[in-house]
């Protein structure tokens, strides 16, 4: 056995790797729960979706085992690369797309396969992200180098945006989190909460209420705090800025977003009730976990899967089946399956000798992580419909091979990582 096959029996992280199997494997199950027909019961039939996805997890073990037999530098120098095929894809879907539920986001490929670049736009910018970070002299806190960071990020969300796919873009926000990591100030996640904060209040509440408010907070800080110049006037322009931007508030809420996103909204910050209309999904959909109660009804014995009250169950709102018949206690194993999973990624990217290797794993840990907090609220109704499948346990073949090809990745990177010192 030669070195390059040691190097790939012992030092991928299995563990990681089971964490991945029990997900797939879970969320096969519950689609077969999800979209279960009598006339073919077989969980392997492969006329249904629960008989597709077997061979779409099947497949996934193939990339990821050809991603780790693969040359950990062919990764980083080909970055540059990925994205821009991916970039190309995008702009293509928005000529020649296919429409899907209101989003010209797939290309056809025939023989009743769909490819849906999003998905795999997803790790090729973060390939490429970890590579601009990475090289020698680029700092987050430099302006340009915080400009050029924010571009590869954004030209994705753009390009996503238009399609329209809202959900997949607000993903890429999460990335955010990485720029966090590489020394970008906590004020600036500081300043993008307390915004959303105040939109979503001059939302719900009256404007002057809020200013008053904040005026009686200004004034206590620069009651405390207000010997020092240059501390009264930086919140003095804070305190102009955010007033201007509750005022700005509704406008841009009436008039940047449209007519289906504003009722979905409202609908989860309880400014409108439309249990038969815009809020049957989640509605549905918790009536389905609250069933499920402690242990569930058992598999293949949920009455609001069974008889298909909720729309789209094998995808976006997958979870709620795992509530029915999994119960409060799968769905405990299954958000800790998740925790387990993304604090090793963490441990992984943090082990790494290689800079490049590091922000690549803060980037998986930053989109699986969004992924999965706004799937399951929007399950459960605390966030609006804006249709992500949860990773590793929704059906589809891109998603499920876009987070395994991201996630191999970073395995890949790791296995190597005593060998790597490269920027």
């Amino acid at each position: 056995m030669n070195s390059h096959q040691r190097s790939f029996f012992f030092n991928v992280d299995w563990i990681t790797v089971l964490i991945y199997l029990a997900l797939c494997v879970i969320g096969w199950f519950n689609i077969h729960a999800a979209v279960f027909d009598e006339n073919h019961p077989n969980i392997l039939d492969f006329d249904t979706q629960y008989g597709k996805q077997f061979i779409y997890i099947l497949s996934a073990l193939v990339i990821g085992t050809v991603i780790l037999l693969l040359e950990s530098r062919f990764l980083s120098a080909l970055a540059p690369a990925f994205y821009v095929v991916t970039v190309v894809l995008l702009a293509v879907v928005l000529v020649a797309g296919r429409n899907v539920g209101g989003n010209q986001a797939w290309i056809d490929m025939g023989g009743g396969f769909r490819l849906q670049p999003s998905e795999f736009a997803k790790f090729s910018t973060c390939l490429l992200l970890a590579r601009y970070l990475s090289a020698t002299n680029v700092k987050v806190t430099d302006p340009k180098s915080f400009l050029i960071a924010g571009g590869i990020i954004f030209l994705p969300m753009l390009l996503i945006k238009m399609q329209p796919d809202d959900g997949s873009t607000l993903v890429f926000c999460s990335l955010i989190l990485v720029l966090y990591r590489e020394g970008l100030s906590v004020y600036f996640l500081i300043i993008i909460g307390l915004l959303a904060t105040l939109f979503i209040s001059a939302l719900l509440v009256n404007v002057w209420f809020i200013i008053i408010a904040l005026v009686a907070i200004v004034a206590l800080l620069l009651f405390l705090f207000g010997r020092n110049r240059k501390f009264a006037t930086g919140v003095i322009m804070g305190l102009v800025i955010a007033i201007g931007f509750v005022f700005c508030a509704k406008p841009i809420y009436f008039h940047g977003l449209k007519p289906h996103q504003r009722v979905r909204i409202d609908e989860v910050l309880g400014l409108s009730k439309d249990l038969r209309g815009v809020g049957y999904n989640q509605n549905q959909s918790k009536i389905a976990i609250g069933s499920g109660r402690i242990w569930g009804k058992g598999y293949l014995q949920g009455t609001q899967t069974k008889y298909a009250f909720v729309p789209e169950q094998s995808t976006d709102f997958i979870f709620c089946t795992v509530g029915e018949e999994w119960g409060f206690a799968g769905s405990v194993v299954v958000l800790g399956l998740y925790l387990f999973l993304l604090l090793r990624i963490i441990m992984i990217a943090e082990r790494q000798r290689a800079p490049f290797s590091r922000i690549y794993g803060y980037g998986v840990a930053s989109i699986i992580f969004c992924h999965v907090i706004i799937n399951i609220a929007m399950a459960i109704g605390y966030m609006p419909v804006i249709g992500i499948p949860l990773p590793f346990i929704s059906y589809g073949g891109s998603s499920l091979w876009s987070f395994t090809i991201l996630l191999f990745i970073l395995l890949k990177l790791d296995s190597n990582r005593m060998g790597m010192n490269y920027a």
